[in-house]
């Protein structure tokens, strides 16, 4: 089952999509990782969900990607006498450590991290930026403010300070409880959310270890100040545009998107650009205008992947959702302009002998009509190094383990699978052909490029680079 496109989707299980015959249908219309909420949802379910798409990946015999994603912690208010008050402009409103139920004068703040961070000048955000309110003062129990705009605050409702940087656990009971889980159940991906500096990166990769790569939701300003600590930090970033709009003016996020994408195709990280891509598809069967161009704005941009949110956890229209998303990326990478921004890559130029066999297969691909790149790769370097080229020939990346398979599927370019363990270069190029052949990249006739380190089985040496030719009954003519 080959993928027409370059680009990944992400799309997230909930209560619309957890069936086996959804997941099926998911998979088939072109999801290559599902995201696991664990804002939502029991571990039970959530080990049935892990259940059933181990159960497809033996049966299509191709690795799926499963990232879990860490609530992080959530600030809110407390309660209000009659649930609700309205605000006048310009009006004083005290945030303090009183339990007792609010009124239109004050509320009730459980988050000793806020006064201990808050300064004169801070805003205070409610209900994802509806609400906002100036800090004038604040003694450490009580912060009095002035209120800047939005009409009313209710119950519990959400808390942003995107002025500040909170003294918060990097993981809190919860996200340690939930990491332990997906750790046990071998998640490929953990998803650290509110990351807010590069050594909370660093804290999780100490708990984390070998056992998943780790992902930085980029979604608080001082996230987008240390991106480049934090990407040294991480396997992957994800662009978090709901939290990050809400920090951020929503008209600063087109611009500040394509920084985080460029700067991660610099590194060779994956990045995934997530939330509202095709929100009108959790009650439409149809996108509008506006999500389309969205879609192809972050593919153009060079994003590895966009996900769905809602659209699959929730919505009317799963399926239709990731078709529609399938296609729009298939349109934007057909563009002879996304072709030139692909061609004159943001990558750093390596020099040493994996980036000069990158160097040589780009130049290859680019004087001889190259179907696929059978690259083999113990610990996956060679495979990302070339995507990092953006070459626009996919990179079928042959591992000996499916763990590494998996990682790997999350990555621009990439058609990741488990190869036996090879002893001799005759046994390589004929793997190689054979697996370009059997996923439909290339027929009889067509060249192949394959990369490999030899001696074999020793990681970090890929040094040779052949041209294959798939010959006629599945033999080969080599040079």
């Amino acid at each position: 089952m080959r993928r027409h496109r370059f680009a990944k989707i992400v799309a997230t299980l909930g209560p619309a999509s957890s069936e086996p015959a959804m997941l099926e249908k998911l998979f088939a219309a072109g999801v290559d990782v599902f995201r696991l909420n664990f804002s939502h949802g029991s571990h039970e379910q959530q080990k049935n969900n892990i259940d059933n798409l181990r159960r497809l990946e033996k049966q299509y015999d191709r690795p799926i990607t499963i990232l879990q994603d860490l609530q992080g912690p959530k600030f809110r208010v407390g309660l209000f006498k009659n649930n609700q008050v309205k605000l006048q402009k310009g009006q004083t409103f005290r945030f303090d450590n009183n339990k007792e139920q609010g009124d239109h004068s004050r509320v009730y703040l459980p988050h000793p991290e806020i006064f201990a961070a808050a300064k004169v000048g801070d805003r205070l955000l409610i209900d994802d930026a509806r609400t906002c309110f100036e800090v004038l003062s604040n003694n450490g129990s009580e912060i009095d403010c002035r209120h800047i705009y939005g009409k009313a605050i209710s119950n519990n409702k959400g808390v942003n300070m995107p002025d500040t940087v909170l003294d918060v656990p990097v993981l809190t009971k919860k996200d340690e409880e939930d990491l332990a889980f997906g750790l046990a159940n071998r998640v490929d991906y953990v998803a650290l959310s509110f990351v807010q500096k590069a050594s909370d990166m660093a804290y999780l990769r100490e708990k984390v270890g070998q056992k998943a790569a780790i992902l930085a939701k980029i979604e608080k300003p001082s996230a987008v100040e240390d991106i480049e600590g934090i990407l040294q930090n991480s396997d992957a970033i994800m662009v978090a545009r709901g939290d990050l709009g809400v920090e951020f003016p929503p008209q600063k996020l087109p611009s500040i998107q394509k920084t985080l994408i460029h700067k991660a195709r610099k590194v060779g990280k994956p990045v995934i650009v997530a939330t509202q891509m095709l929100e009108s598809m959790i009650e439409s069967p149809v996108a509008t205008r506006a999500e389309a161009t969205d879609v192809d704005a972050a593919v153009s941009s060079g994003a590895d992947a966009v996900m769905l949110s809602g659209e699959t956890a929730m919505g009317k229209y799963p399926l239709e959702a990731v078709r529609f998303m399938n296609e729009i990326i298939m349109e934007a990478e057909k563009d002879h302009r996304y072709k030139k921004r692909m061609k004159s890559t943001d990558a750093e130029v390596v020099c040493n002998t994996e980036g000069a066999i990158a160097q040589g297969v780009k130049a290859v691909v680019n004087a001889m009509p190259i179907v696929a790149i059978a690259c083999f790769t113990a610990s996956g370097g060679t495979a990302i190094r070339l995507v990092k080229e953006r070459a626009l020939t996919p990179v079928i990346a042959m591992t000996p383990g499916i763990h590494l398979a998996r990682r790997l599927q999350l990555y621009w370019g990439i058609d990741a699978g488990v190869v036996a363990d090879i002893k001799r270069f005759r046994t390589v190029t004929t793997a190689a052909v054979s697996t370009v052949k059997n996923r439909e990249y290339g027929n009889n006739g067509d060249w192949v490029v394959v990369t490999v380190g030899v001696p074999f089985g020793h990681s970090g040496n890929t040094n040779t680079l052949r041209l294959a030719q798939i010959g006629e009954e599945g033999a080969l003519r080599s040079s």
